[in-house]
C-alpha cells in the first residue's frame, strides 16, 4: 500500500499515512490530532537493478562513420 507523507501547520510535524492510491488526496490529522496538514511531494525510491545492456567497448581503431568517427567533418 502507498505511503503518503504530510505535515502538520500547527505543530510543524511530519508524519507518514498509508492508504490506498483511491484515497491519496484526503486529508490526514496528524498524530497530535491537528488537522491542518498539508501533503507533501515525495520522491519515488525504486530499488532493484537494471537489466539493460552494457555499452559496447569503443574500437582501437575505427572508421565508423559519424562526426568523430574517422572522417569528413568538416
Amino acid at each position: 500500500m502507498p505511503r503518503y507523507e504530510f505535515r502538520c501547520r500547527t505543530c510543524d510535524d511530519t508524519f507518514e499515512v498509508s492508504r490506498p492510491m483511491a484515497e491519496s488526496s484526503a486529508p490526514a490529522d496528524c498524530p497530535a490530532g491537528h488537522a491542518d496538514t498539508v501533503k507533501l511531494l515525495s520522491a519515488v525510491a525504486v530499488g532493484g537493478t537494471s537489466a539493460a545492456a552494457a555499452p559496447a567497448p569503443a574500437r582501437a581503431m575505427g572508421g565508423g562513420g559519424g562526426c568523430c568517427g574517422g572522417g569528413g567533418c568538416g
